[in-house]
């Protein structure tokens, strides 16, 4: 099972390469503000469907939660903003690999304190080596288009 969970994380984030070339010419055609919002709009759609035929509401309700949990919400926007706006001046893979040191930074961070209700696993040298390695990546990667 965790396999094939790895597997699957794999594919979502091949999915956000894939969302990252796709809103870059669309911001440009239509307006950055506009790609974000047809992008979240498309997904507020599949995500109504999804929800309305596969995950019959649980009680309590969803407003009945704590305003930081919903908090998320606002993240979503700034994310796919920068990505319109990064991804045609840096390209898809220097946009992705600075989303994915983000990423790890913060997950070790948030695994490390327990944030928002993770299982905590303190730092270990083997996390830092690669959280090293991909700040190298990156800065590899932006080496290679700023010059």
């Amino acid at each position: 099972m965790q396999l094939i969970l790895i597997l699957a994380t794999v594919l979502a984030g091949a999915s956000l390469a894939v969302e990252a070339g796709l809103l870059g010419p669309l911001g440009q055609q239509v307006g950055k503000l506009w790609a974000t919002f047809s992008i979240f709009g498309i997904g507020a759609c599949v995500s109504f469907l999804l929800m309305l035929f596969f995950a019959p509401r649980q009680r309590p309700s969803l407003f009945a939660q704590p305003a930081w949990q919903l908090g998320g919400g606002l993240l979503g926007p700034v994310y796919v903003v920068v990505l319109t706006l990064a991804t045609p001046v840096i390209g898809v893979a220097v946009t992705m690999i600075g989303v994915l040191m983000g990423q790890i930074a913060q997950s070790l961070l948030n695994d490390h304190y327990a944030l928002f209700g993770s299982k905590q696993q303190p730092f270990n040298r083997q996390r830092l080596i690669a959280l090293g390695f991909i700040v190298a990546a990156l800065g590899l990667m932006a080496w290679g288009e700023l010059s």
